[in-house]
């Protein structure tokens, strides 16, 4: 399991309770202001193949935490909510998952698996505070990553992961990613320390990227569902994100112990393993996604309540500009 720090156990806190308590740069053009940017929303929200983006919106009122869309081609436009409050959310061809407060258990999570019209369909019990979510371009694998206490070697007042798969089509639970084997640099590793975060699939549902923390290092790993095996593929990747045409990673790099400033987002070329710095300069603890094949997108916290999804090129350039306001957890549903 990954355990972290005091500072992070704060933040991991003050998540907690706020789930319980209920613009110029290069992107200006298609991210200009329309009226009803953070007012009332809308219509049916639709998680069908299409030029959206959803979220989870951080509007103050009766709709903060709710799963919300908008036009991809207008993402200051007036936003159509869901009855679902969620913590983390994504969605794909249809499929959605939102980790939301429990309906069977007070104080508990749950994962709320949604179907084209964004409805809950189906919801199963989960052990944690909800961190990660993802779902894979074909809608049918999802995942989720939480924080989790109590591991015996991480000391009782400290956090550490849990990440689960489930194949929404064959009806199979990997309720816990720990029970994988794992190869590092090709012979068989185990560690009771050794847990995983932060996974993206590829096109295939079967195969998936994933972070492995252990000793201290954390490690980009390729999964096999069917076989239950991970293999190491390179050190100091951290929740990881495959671009649309499957040739790319983007994902947080640790550059600094300073614990106010400790990653920069970064794509790693799959073929070439070649890295390439983004202009993002702030560290921003996020789970990165894209919003097409040249653009990447992540949520920003202004404080304990609200963050913004901004977005950046992917090849380095340009510099990041604000997206969508008042928003965070955002996928792009272009078919």
């Amino acid at each position: 399991m990954r355990t972290l720090s005091t500072r992070a156990r704060m933040a991991v806190v003050g998540v907690a309770v706020v789930v319980l308590a209920g613009a110029g740069g290069w992107y200006a053009v298609r991210a200009a202001d329309r009226s009803g940017a953070t007012g009332s929303g809308s219509g049916a929200v639709t998680l069908a193949a299409g030029q959206w983006l959803v979220f989870r919106s951080t509007v103050d009122g009766p709709s903060y935490g709710h799963l919300a869309e908008v036009p991809e081609s207008s993402p200051r436009s007036g936003r159509a909510f869901t009855a679902d409050r969620c913590a983390r959310a994504y969605a794909a061809a249809g499929s959605g998952v939102c980790l939301r407060p429990s309906t069977e258990n007070p104080g508990g999570y749950e994962i709320a698996l949604l179907g084209p019209d964004a409805a809950a369909r189906r919801a199963i019990p989960m052990n944690g505070i909800p961190s990660r979510a993802r779902v894979s371009a074909s809608g049918r694998m999802v995942s989720w990553t939480t924080f989790v206490a109590g591991d015996s070697y991480t000391g009782t007042s400290q956090f550490s992961t849990r990440s689960g798969i489930l194949d929404t089509t064959a009806d199979v639970l990997a309720g816990t990613l720990e029970t994988f084997t794992l190869t590092m640099n090709g012979r068989p590793y185990e560690a009771t320390d050794l847990n995983y975060w932060g996974v993206t699939f590829t096109r295939d549902d079967n195969h998936f990227y994933a972070t492995a923390g252990t000793g201290g290092k954390r490690y980009l790993v390729e999964g096999d569902f069917a076989r239950r095996t991970f293999r190491t593929l390179r050190e100091n990747v951290e929740c990881p994100s495959l671009s649309p045409d499957g040739t790319r990673i983007a994902y947080k790099k640790r550059v600094s112990s300073d614990p106010t400033q400790p990653w920069r987002f970064a794509v790693l070329d799959l073929a070439t393993m070649r890295e390439t710095l983004l202009a993002e300069p702030r560290s921003v603890d996020d789970q990165p996604a894209w919003l097409d094949s040249h653009t990447v997108m992540y949520g920003v916290r202004r404080d304990a309540r609200h963050a913004d999804v901004w977005a950046v090129p992917a090849d380095g350039t340009g510099r990041p500009g604000l997206l969508i306001p008042d928003a965070e957890s955002p996928a792009a549903l272009s078919p």
